[in-house]
């Protein structure tokens, strides 16, 4: 059975495209296009600002009226931290493959407050999350720690095969702050070797919402609410790329209480 939560790549571009309307919500949206050298996007944001990723490959790319250069270079997003743009909202923004790229385009409402900037690798925080089969390394693009947007919060999370991530399963689907906050996502999975595969399980707490995926390469997961584990299929390391947005720019997240004993160990 097909699950309404899961997004197969499209063969042709966008490869995804993910807005409020077509996924039944209000803040978050995604795209993603794969690009050969020489091909051109480009796009007005209006109301929204944007988070340009450079998931692989290199592109030259301008915003707001600036040029910021050829930009990216990783092979895969298994390798090393990502070069990003932030676009703000009423602006327009291109980006000129250099080389075969994947390039992520990351959106939220917003007002157009902040100026047009590039983040670099050398700017992305890292940090390692859990211990043993409970490992992964996250690296934080646009964390709620950053003044540098309005609305989105973006972040990398490469967790090895036969590990779990977003792990114990944790939730934030309530306008509760501090304890809780509000926030939609995305999770776009890439896979390394490529014919691997990962679990996501979506859920709440009254089973209303209770579906478990299995993830290939280039899929995008959505997360309207409930809990949303993930694990990486041994021999199978899994990166994924998260975009959240909500009411207020906070990540403050709900364990499942069933499963929150195992942090008290």
């Amino acid at each position: 059975m097909n699950s309404h939560l899961l997004r197969r790549p499209s063969a042709r571009n966008p490869i995804h495209n993910v807005t409020p309307e077509n996924a039944g919500w209000t803040y978050v949206g995604f795209s993603l296009y794969r690009l050969a050298a020489g091909d051109v996007i480009e796009a007005g944001t209006a109301r929204r600002e944007a988070c340009i990723v450079m998931v692989s490959g290199t592109a030259h790319l301008a915003a707001s009226g600036r040029d910021f250069g050829d930009q990216g270079g990783r092979e895969s997003p298994f390798d090393g931290s990502p070069t990003s743009l932030y676009v703000p909202a009423n602006s327009r923004w291109r980006a000129e493959a250099r080389t075969d790229c994947e390039i992520a385009i990351c959106t939220a409402p917003a007002f157009g407050s902040l100026p047009a900037r590039l983040i670099s690798p050398s700017e992305v925080g890292q940090e390692t999350r859990g211990t043993g089969t409970n490992t992964r390394h996250v690296r934080n693009i646009l964390p709620d720690t950053s003044p540098h947007a309005e609305s989105l919060l973006v972040v990398e999370v490469i967790t090895p095969g036969g590990h779990w991530s977003s792990y114990p399963p944790h939730k934030h689907d309530r306008d509760n702050l501090p304890a809780e906050s509000l926030l939609e996502e995305t999770y776009y999975h890439r896979i390394r070797p490529a014919q691997g595969y990962a679990m996501q399980r979506v859920y709440t707490d009254d089973r209303s919402l209770d579906e478990t995926m299995t993830v290939q390469d280039g899929d995008v997961v959505l997360v309207p609410e409930g809990y949303h584990p993930v694990g990486a299929a041994h021999g199978y390391d899994l990166y994924y790329l998260n975009v959240m947005a909500g009411p207020k720019r906070l990540w403050r997240f709900h364990n499942d209480p069933a499963h929150a004993w195992m942090l008290k160990k």
